[in-house]
C-alpha cells in the first residue's frame, strides 16, 4: 500500500512539475554591454523567476535584430533603434516596450575616432568631420544618426560627409584600420582597445555632444497584442535587470563621476561572459541605462521626424503608434 501511494505521489509531483515548465522565449541582441540588462536577468534567474526560459540570438549589427523580430525567428528584440527599424514598426510589424541604453553625458557608450592618418590631416574634433570619410554598418544605422545628430549639433551639412556603408561593426574596425575611411563611431567596449593601443584618435563622445535615447526592447506586433501575459512577464525581469545594471555600474560620486555599485564584479563577469571580451576591457566604457527601462518618449519622436526628413522613414509614420508605453510606468519626455 505504502509503495502504490509513494509511486502515486511522485506521479502527480511529476505532472505537477511538467505543468510548471518554464515557457520558451527567444531574444536577438548584439554582444554589447548595453544589451547587460538582458544577460543579468538571465543570469540572476530573473526570466525563470517569470517562468521563462530565454535563449539568445546574436547579430553583429542593428538592423538584423529587428528583422528576427518581425519575421518571429525571436519573440523579443533589444538593439540600437535605426531608419529600417521605423519602416517596419510603422507597418505594425513591431512596437517599442521599454528602453534600452542611452547617450547620455559622463557616460562613455559612443566614441569618435579618427584614423591617426586623418588626425594628422586636421580631423581632430567633431565640427572637422566635412570632406572626410566615416564608416558606418548600413545606411539608416544607428551610426549615420549619430553622425546626423553630430551634423546638427555643429552645424555642418551631413552631405559633405562620406558614410561609408560597411555591414558590421567587425567590417568597420577592419576599414577603419586598412585606412579606407577616416573615421568611425563604435561602442566604448571596441573603441576603447583601440585607443589604448593606439589604433585611434578620439574626437569626442556622443554623449556628450548629444545625448539621445540609443536602444531599445521591443516586440513584435502582434506579441504585443495577443500574448501581453508573456510580454509583462519578460519586460519585468527585463526590468529588474535594468535596476541590478543601474546599480552595479551607473552609480556616481558627489562629482558626478562613476563609481562602482553593489553586484559590480559580479555583474561586470557576467557581461565578459556574454561580450566575449575580458572584463577589463568593458570596465571603463559601461553605458547609461535606466533602471525601471523608461523611455526618454519625446526623442523617439525626433528621431522619426529625423529620418524622415532625410527621406528614408515613411512620411507616414507615426511615432506614437509605434510605441506601447503600457508595460512600464513613468516614461520620460512623453509629448502631450
Amino acid at each position: 500500500m505504502k509503495s502504490r501511494l509513494a509511486t502515486g505521489a511522485l506521479a502527480a509531483l511529476l505532472l505537477l512539475t511538467a505543468g510548471a515548465a518554464a515557457e520558451p522565449v527567444s531574444v536577438a541582441a548584439l554582444r554589447l554591454s548595453s544589451s547587460g540588462p538582458l544577460f543579468i536577468a538571465e543570469e540572476a534567474g530573473f526570466f525563470r523567476g517569470e517562468g521563462l526560459e530565454v535563449t539568445f540570438r546574436f547579430f553583429t549589427a542593428a538592423q538584423p535584430v529587428a528583422v528576427a523580430v518581425t519575421t518571429g525567428d525571436a519573440d523579443f528584440g533589444v538593439t540600437g533603434l535605426t531608419a529600417g527599424f521605423y519602416n517596419l514598426a510603422g507597418k505594425g510589424a513591431l512596437k517599442i516596450i521599454a528602453a534600452q541604453s542611452a547617450d547620455v553625458p559622463g557616460f562613455h557608450l559612443s566614441a569618435c575616432l579618427a584614423t591617426p592618418r586623418a588626425w594628422d590631416g586636421g580631423l581632430r574634433g567633431l565640427a572637422d568631420f566635412p570632406g572626410r570619410s566615416v564608416g558606418i554598418t548600413q545606411t539608416g544605422s544607428t551610426f549615420h544618426y549619430m553622425i546626423g545628430l553630430l551634423a546638427r549639433k555643429q552645424g555642418f551639412d551631413l552631405a559633405r560627409v562620406r558614410l561609408v556603408p560597411l555591414q558590421s561593426i567587425p567590417n568597420m574596425v577592419s576599414a577603419f584600420r586598412g585606412g579606407q575611411v577616416d573615421a568611425l563611431i563604435l561602442p566604448s567596449s571596441v573603441a576603447l582597445p583601440m585607443l589604448a593601443r593606439e589604433e585611434a584618435k578620439l574626437l569626442g563622445w556622443v554623449g556628450d555632444a548629444t545625448p539621445w535615447q540609443l536602444g531599445a526592447l521591443f516586440t513584435s506586433g502582434r506579441t504585443a497584442a495577443e500574448r501581453r501575459p508573456l510580454v509583462a512577464r519578460f519586460v519585468r525581469a527585463y526590468r529588474r535587470g535594468a535596476a541590478a545594471y543601474h546599480a552595479a555600474f551607473n552609480a556616481v560620486d558627489a562629482a558626478g563621476r562613476p563609481v562602482p555599485g553593489p553586484g559590480h564584479d559580479a555583474f561586470l563577469a557576467i557581461l565578459a561572459k556574454y561580450t566575449q571580451q575580458p572584463a577589463e576591457q568593458i570596465r571603463t566604457g559601461l553605458p547609461w541605462v535606466d533602471p525601471d527601462g523608461r523611455l526618454d518618449v519625446g526623442d523617439i519622436h525626433d528621431q522619426v521626424a529625423w529620418w524622415q526628413a532625410q527621406k528614408l522613414v515613411d512620411p507616414g509614420v507615426d511615432a506614437g503608434l509605434i510605441l506601447d508605453l503600457g508595460f512600464v510606468e513613468g516614461h520620460r519626455n512623453v509629448p502631450r
